[in-house]
């Protein structure tokens, strides 16, 4: 008979797992439990050997040093590899720890949630678009002149062989604004519209304090029956407060756009110089955060809306340009240069 036929020593070959597992101090608790001189089980049963009939003693004897055995090279196994650990893996119990990093939300991504956080709270519901996209939605449903410069090839992004086909300016390029998404909005059914619109543009603009060639952009949109400027006013109001605080300072000035009339531009107090005038705001103590406007009837009848029943209102933001007032900085190009440091001066590194 073997070691597994008597249930008492089975049981005790189970522990054979739980030896293999144990740090040095309970692996001499183990030891001490199983097979210690004096109280160990493996001894106990061994002082049962007497009180056994004599046809079973012979064979319970050899199955308890059959059990003995592999018990005990168990242990010396498991010590072995104890003795071998700290030169393994080179512990040094003196070092601290490292700090372990965990990924976080980019400023520029925090802004935008925040601001489309605010806007859905206003009623407004998130739209978002190709970034390649044709003439025709990104200039000419907009209300651009055939001949505004922004239409030259030096100063959009073109895409070789892209063609729209089937109407007036099918070339494609790569979108400068978030607009051509407020014309797929007024395309996808009667009003009104709430939409704001996140996403990436695309210009072929110098990389210096304030500007980059790629960068995020979030537009505004509402279209319904009776909506003027009063509407604009106060919700971008409602906005700036909200976002920068009920203390900043905010203004309104007069500005041009060809898909709005009329037009305006919101100034916030500069946070980086608190206004006196530096780099960033380039010594106006404002930040100019968005340009806005009544949406002009022309667009709203590319659209396919009534422009005589319906009036409406938009707007355009970079939230990159918004990230550095908010925190501060100086600089735009710190946005996009890669600095894990950056995130961990804002608090965002999760760490």
């Amino acid at each position: 008979m073997s070691a597994l036929d008597y249930p008492e020593l089975a049981e005790l070959l189970d522990q054979v797992a739980a030896i293999r597992q144990q740090d040095q101090a309970g692996l001499e608790a183990l030891r001490v439990a199983l097979v210690g001189r004096k109280q160990g089980r493996l001894t106990d049963l061994f002082k049962t050997v007497p009180s056994k009939p004599v046809e079973q003693r012979r064979d319970f004897g050899a199955a308890l040093n059959e059990v003995k055995q592999v018990l005990e090279a168990a242990f010396a196994e498991r010590e072995a590899e104890l003795a071998r650990l700290p030169g393994q893996v080179a512990i040094d119990l003196t070092m601290p720890a490292r700090r372990r990093w965990v990924g976080a939300d980019h400023p520029v991504t925090k802004v935008i949630e925040e601001i489309c956080q605010i806007f859905k709270e206003l009623g407004f519901s998130i739209a978002i678009g190709p970034e390649a996209e044709d003439e025709w939605l990104n200039f000419f449903a907009l209300n651009f002149p055939k001949d505004h410069p922004a239409l030259d090839a030096h100063d959009t992004m073109y895409l070789e062989g892209g063609k729209a086909g089937g109407r007036e300016g099918g070339r494609m390029l790569l979108r400068t604004h978030t607009s051509p998404v407020q014309i797929r909005v007024m395309q996808s059914g009667p009003p009104p519209y709430r939409v704001v619109i996140p996403g990436m543009v695309y210009r072929n603009d110098p990389f210096d304090a304030s500007h980059a060639p790629g960068f995020a952009q979030l537009e505004g949109l509402a279209v319904d029956e009776g909506i003027g400027m009063v509407d604009l006013k106060a919700t971008l109001y409602q906005f700036a407060r909200r976002f920068f605080g009920g203390q900043t300072r905010v203004r309104f000035r007069p500005s041009y756009f060809p898909f709005t009339e009329p037009s305006g531009e919101l100034d916030v107090e500069c946070q980086v110089c608190g206004g006196t005038g530096c780099p960033a705001c380039k010594g106006t103590g404002w930040m100019e955060i968005l340009g806005c406007g009544m949406v002009h009837p022309n667009v709203l009848t590319n659209s396919g809306v009534d422009a005589e029943r319906y009036s409406g209102w938009a707007f355009g933001m970079g939230p990159g340009r918004v990230a550095m007032n908010r925190y501060g900085l100086p600089d735009i190009r710190l946005l996009y240069s890669g600095d894990m440091r950056l995130l961990r001066q804002l608090g965002g590194d999760g760490a």
